[in-house]
């Protein structure tokens, strides 16, 4: 017997060690504590994300005690940056995440942050004097998914155009961006729609002028573009590390709006930005830099009621609903910062 008391008691030493293990796994894993935490900031390098550039910089996430990693994805890439798990925060156009949410895109909207990005451009000698006279007419667009279209469609649908798949008046091309003036210039097409500072570099160098503008022509300059969002598993578990992100990047925001030549300096000297960081300071300073949750709330209901109308929204999808479900209240975020 007593040659197996050490086997014995080595068994039951295993046995339990077993039990727990398989006990904990069961249990949800704590969560890490705000200070050990590296938050994971995915962004594209676009002239208008300035906010997450600058909250980097300037240090507006260490001010909130926030530790971050920038991650440079490519163009097109945050969704499913997002839903792999690579990124847990970040920086996008209001107007694009719509039908994405309505899908399942596993993110909250925590605030707007600015207003202004999209444009559509025709050429001075064309004739197009108003949103009406695109009718019959083919419009260059990166995407069929973009901001830009999305921009076109309302204001065209405003015009009493008609750009649903029923009723399309128009015919939209898509281009990449560095292709769309060239096209116009070509006379493969009549418009160009763009985000910044594609389009204001392209209305520069190809003498186009700006028929429609989301940052001056009404009702579109006052309602937010852009929006900062995290992963919604995050701002379910930890809700206090969305919260600093959010109050951060509004922080940023209000900077931007208040130096904005220092802001495209820095973005072009750091490579955040390609261009000319006079002109780029121009673009930024055209756009409205004041945070607010209630603003991107407001302006999701308005662009998401019009989309459904020119069909790029489900029609059985319930505006309200996914408008509710699409934010999120975080603790001691501000509604508004200037």
């Amino acid at each position: 017997m007593d040659l197996m008391k050490p086997r014995f008691k080595m068994l039951i030493a295993t046995m339990l060690s077993a039990a727990l293990l398989v006990a904990g796994c069961g249990q949800k894993a704590a969560a890490p504590k705000a200070g050990e935490y590296v938050l994971k900031v995915g962004y594209s390098g676009s002239l208008c994300e300035g906010p997450v550039h600058m909250a980097y910089e300037k240090g507006f996430f260490a001010e909130e005690g926030l530790k971050v990693e920038l991650i440079k994805l490519a163009p097109g890439t945050a969704f499913e940056a997002i839903t792999a798990g690579q990124v847990e925060a970040g920086f996008g156009l209001l107007a694009s995440l719509i039908q994405p949410l309505s899908n399942g895109l596993p993110i909250k909207i925590t605030t707007g942050l600015h207003t202004g990005c999209d444009k559509v451009l025709v050429p001075k000698t064309s004739g197009i004097n108003t949103a009406a006279d695109l009718k019959g007419k083919r419009i260059g667009v990166p995407s069929l998914t973009s901001s830009p279209i999305i921009f076109a469609k309302r204001a065209l649908a405003a015009a009493g155009i008609g750009v649903s798949e029923k009723n399309l008046e128009v015919e939209f091309v898509v281009f990449s961006n560095a292709e769309l003036p060239l096209a116009l210039q070509k006379g493969a097409i009549d418009a160009i729609a763009a985000n910044d500072p594609v389009a204001s570099i392209a209305a520069r160098e190809y003498n186009l002028n700006t028929l429609l503008d989301s940052a001056v022509t009404a009702p579109y300059h006052e309602q937010y573009c852009c929006s900062a969002y995290v992963k919604d598993t995050l701002a379910k578990n930890n809700p206090e590390i969305a919260a600093k992100y959010t109050r951060a990047m509004q922080k940023a925001s209000a900077y931007v709006a208040q130096h904005p030549d220092e802001v495209a300096k820095i973005q072009v000297e750091k490579k955040y930005v390609a261009g000319d960081a006079a002109f780029n300071a121009q673009v930024l300073k055209t756009f409205n830099y004041i945070p607010s949750v209630s603003g991107a709330y407001d302006a999701f209901g308005i662009t998401a009621g019009e989309l459904q109308k020119v069909g790029m929204l489900g029609a059985n999808v319930d505006v309200p609903a996914l408008q509710k479900n699409s934010f999120v209240t975080l603790p001691g975020v501000p509604d508004t910062v200037k």
